[in-house]
């Protein structure tokens, strides 16, 4: 007998709707499939030190902006921690820093991820080749080097499907 293909799961959050909307399919996957479930939000203090090196930050704005993004980081989990506890699901979260492609790779490596859920909208691709799309980028890294199942969620009706589940 084989074990069954998701066992773990890594939800990666970084509070735009469409990570939201890969919690909630997260979420109802944990909850269908009996599996365990796991939150990411990344600090990307690889890009704030960048900013400052660039002198676009000054060390003062730098901390500032992290100590924002940490804060926003802590909303949001609580946030899916909720989201999770309405459909009766366990829910680990986790606050890294670092770059964020990166650190949901090493999080879901640490945590034997069998997948990492990731935010997408429909029609779109993580290499649509628009360098300001900071999120498609992290997505598309992710793609590439992670060395777990990476599923993109679109499902444009998650909302409804979260309610009724």
């Amino acid at each position: 007998m084989i074990k069954p293909l998701f066992q773990k799961l890594i939800v990666a959050v970084n509070g735009s709707e469409r990570s939201i909307h890969a919690a909630m399919y997260a979420i109802l996957m944990a909850k269908q499939y009996k599996c365990e479930l796991k939150a990411i939000y990344v600090v990307d203090t690889a890009t704030i030190r960048q900013l400052t090196l660039s002198k676009f930050f000054i060390s003062e704005e730098s901390a500032d902006y992290e100590a924002s993004l940490e804060s926003d980081g802590k909303r949001y989990l609580e946030y899916v921690t909720e989201l999770a506890k309405q459909k009766g699901v366990k829910i680990e979260t986790e606050l890294r820093r670092g770059a964020i492609f990166s650190e949901i790779i090493k999080a879901a490596d640490d945590y034997k991820a069998s997948a990492i859920l990731l935010g997408g909208k429909e029609h779109e691709t993580a290499f649509s080749g628009n360098s300001h799309d900071t999120i498609s980028e992290n997505n598309g890294d992710i793609i590439a080097n992670a060395r777990c199942n990476v599923l993109v969620v679109r499902e444009p009706n998650i909302e409804k499907l979260f309610k009724i589940a």
